[in-house]
């Protein structure tokens, strides 16, 4: 099964952004994207492999030697 691709308007619907900041990713080679034509296309995979790399994982803060439980 092919991978869906996507216009700037659908990534941008789907990160919940203005078309602005997918538009800024694929100027700034940040994102895969595909010429089709003169149409810029961005897989939908490649939309989760940028989420997946940029998401920030919280930190579990240590217990210090010696707290009070």
């Amino acid at each position: 099964m092919a991978d869906r691709l996507l216009t700037v308007a659908q990534v941008a619907e789907l990160l919940g952004t203005s078309e602005r900041f997918p538009r800024r990713l694929i100027e700034e080679r940040r994102i895969e994207f595909v010429h089709v034509g003169r149409h810029v296309r961005i897989a939908e995979s490649a939309v989760h492999a940028y989420l997946a790399a940029n998401t920030v994982h919280p930190v579990v803060p240590r217990r210090r030697l010696g707290a009070a439980a």
